[in-house]
């Protein structure tokens, strides 16, 4: 004989999953600690790591990466999401403007994901506050 699952048993373990669920915590993100400061983001790119040094003040951010200085202005939409665009362009790519959402926050990082606005493709990063 075969048993089925009843919809009285599904509703319990449903019930119990969302319980579960609900008891976590939710990510911590206080977005604003992260508006201004000293910054740094690595990433690793065909074996080698890469690390970009940037600061943000207001409503501008200056970029260090591979010897080169870029700055941006800052227009945050929200706490916890801003719009990067740079102010000198050198080509069509760096023409366009830059997504960053913070998704989740630390004492002294923040991960956020990132795309070309518009673009469908998002990055996850994490960058770790130095100052």
């Amino acid at each position: 004989m075969r048993k089925t699952f009843s919809g009285l048993s599904f509703t319990i373990t449903f019930s119990i999953v969302l319980i579960l669920v609900g008891c976590q915590e939710p990510p911590q993100r206080n977005c604003s600690e992260f508006k201004n400061g000293k910054f740094s983001f690595s990433t690793v790119v065909e074996g080698d790591t890469l690390t970009t040094i940037f600061m943000r003040d207001g409503n501008i951010e200056v970029e260090y990466f591979n010897g080169r200085q870029d700055t941006s202005s800052v227009r945050w939409i929200n706490d916890c999401e801003y719009i990067l665009k740079k102010l000198n362009p050198k080509n069509r790519a760096e023409e366009k403007s830059v997504h960053i959402k913070i998704l989740t926050t630390t004492d002294s990082s923040y991960t956020f994901e990132f795309s070309a606005v518009d673009e469908p493709k998002k990055l996850k990063g994490t960058a770790f506050k130095t100052h």
